[in-house]
């Protein structure tokens, strides 16, 4: 078991700590299919937010008008068995299958492999998990059975963008995942609106209850869920918010350009880690309110957790 690293900037998505050399930007795209995408107009729209629920240190703000080009999103996040078909076609072998382990919440642990398992200081609800795979998702005596439709995890970005490589496509810019996440609404907190839960009726997949000791379900699961489950936004794109954080093909920075507007950013040219958006199942508005639009977090290219997953796009 390699030593664990923490991140002094964010506690929602526990970097493995690895060595990693450099790693290149996201693969020239192929002839990808636009089966299960939707094509997503572009044009200008206000990307970040001035979020009294933000963390200033996130680098949400300031608010900046952003100009996209035309492209096309998966309509959801990566399943299980899609990433399956990948694995099988080309033989991948992911970083957490490399390594030999990966984080697990440590309530989905069976006492066996939660006793001795290594934890972070900052984030004890995690343990690292010898064997825990995208095939094993809390580790030896688990599988994907009635997970064929919900979000792959435990995949790095290395993984992801692999995968985006075999189908011809490339993970989203920041930018592009914020503009499809807003659905196309304007400084809305949510991919619905200012609401979390409208009407009484649950959006999306959070921790409900008190984090970590309780998850009230409420909203119908305690993990991940299907990748098409609740409604989707005003793109017809599901699960934009909460399920499982999205690998984005930039660099993390909080040092946003002045240019106005932004036209089809892409980010610093390198980095340490790689952007994360939308948030988990994992988060609750008392630690980890990231479920939001705009906030954003990061995490190391080679790092997995059982919380973290992607989606694709392709240009126009």
């Amino acid at each position: 078991m390699r030593e664990y690293t923490p991140s002094p900037a964010r506690c929602c998505a526990p970097s493995a700590g690895r060595p990693t050399g450099p790693v290149s930007g996201p693969p020239a795209e192929g002839a990808a299919s636009t089966e299960g995408m939707v094509l997503l107009p572009g044009g200008e729209f206000l990307m970040g937010a001035e979020d009294t629920e933000g963390f200033p240190s996130d680098g949400e703000g300031p608010v900046r008008a952003v100009r996209l080009k035309p492209f096309r999103m998966d309509v959801h996040a990566v399943t299980n068995e899609r990433f399956a078909v990948f694995a099988e076609a080309t033989g991948h072998v992911t970083d957490a299958e490399r390594y030999g382990w990966s984080y697990v919440f440590a309530g989905f642990l069976p006492a066996a492999l939660r006793r001795g398992a290594p934890r972070p200081e900052r984030t004890p609800w995690w343990c690292g998990v010898e064997g825990a795979t995208w095939r094993l998702p809390e580790g030896p005596g688990s599988d994907l059975a009635d997970r064929a439709d919900h979000p792959v995890v435990h995949v790095s970005w290395n993984d992801a963008a692999a995968y985006a490589a075999w189908a011809g496509k490339r993970l989203p810019t920041e930018a592009e995942w914020e503009y499809a996440a807003r659905g196309g609404l304007e400084q809305r907190r949510y991919p619905w609106g200012d609401e979390l839960d409208p009407d009484g009726v649950h959006r999306c997949n959070i921790w409900r209850g008190t984090f970590p000791s309780k998850n009230t379900a409420t909203d119908g699961y305690r993990g991940t869920a299907p990748v098409d489950a609740f409604e989707p936004n005003g793109y017809g794109l599901y699960n934009m918010a909460g399920n499982v954080w999205e690998w984005c093909a930039d660099w993390w920075t909080t040092d946003h350009p002045a240019t106005r507007p932004l036209v089809d950013p892409r980010g610093p040219a390198a980095g340490a880690e790689r952007v994360i958006r939308g948030g988990s199942h994992m988060c609750h508005r008392s630690y980890c309110n990231r479920y939001r639009v705009a906030a954003r977090s990061a995490n190391s290219p080679d790092s997995s957790s059982g919380h973290a997953g992607f989606r694709c796009v392709s240009s126009v």
